[in-house]
């Protein structure tokens, strides 16, 4: 049965659904919520909690990361932000959260066009490795090249290629794209990459040897992607197909199990229990851990997309304060909007519905009911 709409004589287009068009149905059982695992295992290393930080400097320092990890999380470190172009990053932390609207995007400019620093790679990996947590650290694809050995060098656990979008099959005239599957099948480290949105671009990801896919195409809250680009995946749809791509390779590799995660459009507790149930197996969290007191951007957060230096395809938004990182994460939630105890939701949510585990939990029943959310 085709889900196509027709849009004109000429076009034709398949419905998609965001986190908002959906929710989750409850089933005949039920558990205490102190009976479900939120535990999840990428190659070697295992977590407490379903939740990467997104790589973005209003989001992760190297001591946030630390947090992170302590808490059973993963932070991403941005290996081409502040904190490896600067020394002392914090200043200009500092001016980004205080300049005015009308300025923002040219000064952001500005301070981002500071070289990276190779040295400062290394200096802030092994300041995670020493808090003794898991270590990962995000590049671009177009980057990946010049720098991905100083990153291996360093120590790195988990290697990141993260863009809004990141193909298998890159075309340029201009020089010599990034060789994904050999570049991942030369590494000794697990490597997650994307953004992927559709069922064919995650397979040929998969195919690559990549250990986990995120999933997303400029969704996030500081992302004005659709705006500028006309370009969208409504989260959903994308994570539901990426997960199909993923019991699809399971069977066409004979056993090898790619992990999903969403990445984009999960900014409150709610959406992390439907990227869940649509089948990611985790999910990577910008403006949600960003409203934490302990973020580097206080309230205000950015991506590498705010401040590029020929098409900028976002921009510096005030998310607020809700907590600090313990509250965001566990709790005592003194909001009702899913800005705090993200855990404690999602464990409710799983009892709730009667599934003691994340993979049990992407079997959940889904209904389309679309509202709008407060």
């Amino acid at each position: 049965m085709s889900n196509e709409i027709e849009i004109g004589r000429g076009k034709r287009g398949r419905r998609a659904y965001s986190f908002d068009d959906i929710a989750v149905v409850p089933s005949r059982r039920t558990r205490d919520p102190k009976d479900v695992s939120t535990g999840w295992q990428i190659d070697a290393y295992h977590f407490d909690l379903p939740i990467l930080a997104a790589p973005m400097d209003s989001v992760m320092s190297p001591d946030t990361a630390v947090a992170l990890g302590n808490h059973g999380g993963l932070g991403v470190l941005d290996l081409e932000g502040l904190w490896t172009r600067y020394e002392s990053p914090e200043p200009l932390l500092a001016e980004i959260r205080d300049l005015p609207v009308a300025q923002a995007t040219r000064r952001m400019q500005e301070i981002y066009a500071e070289p990276i620093k190779p040295e400062l790679i290394t200096q802030r990996l092994k300041e995670i490795r020493a808090a003794g947590v898991t270590v990962a650290g995000a590049l671009s694809p177009a980057r990946t090249q010049e720098h991905y050995r100083t990153v291996v060098d360093a120590g790195v656990d988990l290697f990141v290629i993260r863009g809004t979008t990141v193909s298998a099959e890159h075309v340029s005239g201009n020089a010599e794209p990034l060789n994904l599957k050999r570049f991942i099948y030369e590494l000794d480290v697990p490597v997650v990459v994307g953004g992927a949105s559709t069922y064919t671009a995650a397979l040929h990801l998969m195919r690559t040897g990549a250990a986990g896919v995120l999933v997303g195409f400029g969704g996030g809250a500081a992302h004005t992607t659709r705006v500028s680009l006309g370009i969208h995946a409504p989260m959903a749809t994308a994570v539901s197909d990426v997960a199909a791509a993923r019991r699809d390779y399971l069977d066409e590799s004979g056993g090898r199990y790619v992990h999903v995660i969403a990445d984009g459009g999960v900014g409150r507790s709610g959406d992390v229990v439907k990227a869940v149930a649509c089948g990611a197996d985790a999910v990577m969290l910008g403006a949600a851990l960003a409203r934490a007191s302990e973020a580097p951007g206080r309230g205000w957060h950015w991506g590498p997309e705010a401040h590029h230096s020929q098409l900028p395809r976002g921009e510096r938004v005030e998310v607020g304060t809700a907590g600090t990182l313990e509250e965001i994460l566990f709790g005592p939630g003194h909001h009702a909007d899913g800005t705090t105890n993200l855990v404690g939701a999602l464990r409710r949510a799983m009892a709730t519905t009667g599934y003691s585990d994340l993979k049990e939990f992407q079997r959940v029943e889904v209904v389309v009911s679309p509202y709008q959310p407060r």
